[in-house]
């Protein structure tokens, strides 16, 4: 489609209606980001009304504004009519809008540079533009010989920018400021941490970062920028949601009750950046949030394993990283959702990334067990050892899972049995004690000496 060939002859034809000077048309921008793809944008502009009824633009406003939620307060003036024009000016939607008119066609002679102009009529514009020129019909190709389209004028449902059009009536003439306000897609942000854990000194530095992304089609210049933490509700969502399953490496989180010294807004923390920023269309900005030295945490292993789980071979252990963010522990804030890398420095003092994994919003003082990957020395192989009824509903079923350390130095596993919560489940048994975190798992702290192996049984009396 000769379309990226085309280009409209600008410098004949009058400006589009809406044009503006070069920059933004903008005024004192305030956005809202949320989590859930949705952002409120609050525009203050100064506006020069005449009196009665006047119609009045609003370009640079979001492609992606949802308009049914625009709400615009100018005082002395009410509104009457709104429209949203986000068909854009380009080479390709000049085309299409000449459909049925009359263009004309420059041609260029490579070899002596001759031009020649012919009128031509365009047909069509379904995956190439057909024209009808000096009696017979032809397709532009997109050969790469010189052509280009020059149009009498700009069609008026073509805004340069995308434009809000307003109509007023205004009972004074005068200049007054106007309050656009408005919630818009395309605009989102996420939380990133980068964790450097010491294993000597038994604690992480944690530095956290914001990352905006703003996909909305336009750029909001000097905003006041505010992040909100959570899930605001949407009446898009239906709230089925669909099922997705967890992935295996979860990271798990002992609530905290702990009160962060942050604003709130009803049920959400409040990340407002210091300074005011531009956020560029089609760009990702990081801005530095957190920076936390010597949190208090250690590493461990973690391994969970399904009602009636059994191995032919050992399997690895998950390495967790676990750390509180407690005021006493050195972090002392809530948390914003998102991914945690973990780094470790080597034996030349180099930091090398060991794991990733994501976290939820987190409140303040709650601990934290962040798995990263498997490990390579530590080992646990669950097996069934027998399954005996017991009445018509009920069964005796003895586990017994061994755990097995390769590395130097003595490790705790925490070994977690799951499935345990429609079973009606009574232990008869078990060879060290364990803890029922939840109705569904029983959880034991299990030492297993340096370069050697330990073996925990348990028995459960069940429904099935």
């Amino acid at each position: 489609m000769l379309l990226g060939s085309i280009s409209a002859a600008a410098q004949q034809l009058p400006p589009p209606a809406d044009s503006s000077t070069a920059g933004t048309a903008q005024g004192d921008v305030s956005v809202t980001i949320y989590t859930n793809d949705v952002a409120l944008v609050q525009d203050i502009r100064p506006l020069n009304l005449a009196s009665g009824r006047v119609q009045q633009n609003f370009p640079d406003v979001s492609a992606a504004i949802r308009p049914e939620t625009v709400s615009l307060t100018v005082p002395d003036a009410a509104i009457v009519e709104q429209n949203f024009d986000y068909d854009l000016l380009s080479p390709s939607s000049l085309m299409e809008k000449a459909v049925g008119e009359t263009i004309t066609l420059v041609r260029t002679n490579p070899a002596t540079g001759a031009e020649t102009r012919d009128r031509a009529k365009v047909l069509a514009v379904n995956g190439g533009v057909v024209i009808e020129v000096n009696g017979h019909v032809e397709v532009l190709r997109d050969d790469g010989l010189p052509v280009r389209a020059v149009f009498d004028r700009v069609p008026d449902a073509l805004r340069a920018r995308p434009t809000l059009s307003v109509t007023l009536t205004s009972t004074r003439g005068g200049t007054r400021p106007a309050t656009l306000s408005y919630l818009s897609r395309g605009l989102g942000w996420s939380a990133d941490y980068v964790a450097l854990f010491d294993d000597k000194s038994g604690t992480v530095d944690i530095q956290g970062w914001v990352t905006l992304k703003n996909s909305s089609g336009t750029t909001f210049a000097n905003a006041k920028t505010l992040l909100v933490a959570g899930e605001v509700g949407s009446a898009d969502d239906d709230g089925s949601g669909g099922y997705a399953p967890r992935p295996r490496r979860r990271t798990t989180t002992r609530p905290g009750t702990e009160s962060a010294a942050r604003e709130q807004l009803g049920d959400f923390y409040l990340y407002p950046l210091a300074d005011r920023t531009t956020i560029a269309d089609k760009q990702t900005k990081q801005v530095s949030f957190l920076d936390a030295k010597g949190v208090a945490a250690g590493a461990g292993y973690r391994f969970e394993n399904g009602w009636l789980g059994s191995s032919d071979e050992p399997r690895s252990a998950q390495s967790v990283l676990r750390f509180s963010n407690s005021g006493a522990a050195g972090l002392g804030d809530a948390l914003p959702a998102g991914v945690v890398r973990v780094y470790v420095r080597d034996a030349r003092g180099q930091p090398q990334f060991t794991g990733e994994n994501r976290i939820e919003h987190t409140p303040q003082g709650s601990t934290i067990a962040l798995p990263t990957g498997d490990a390579f020395d530590v080992k646990v192989q669950p097996v069934t050892v027998s399954r005996t009824r017991q009445g018509d509903s009920r069964w005796r079923t003895a586990m017994q899972y061994k755990l097995t350390n390769a590395r130097a130095r003595p490790v705790t596993v925490e070994l977690i049995q799951g499935g345990l919560d429609w079973n009606d489940v009574r232990v008869v048994e078990d060879s060290a004690k364990g803890e029922r975190r939840t109705a569904g798992t029983l959880a034991w702290q299990v030492s297993v000496p340096a370069n050697g192996s330990t073996t925990v049984t348990a028995t459960f009396d069940t429904r099935y």
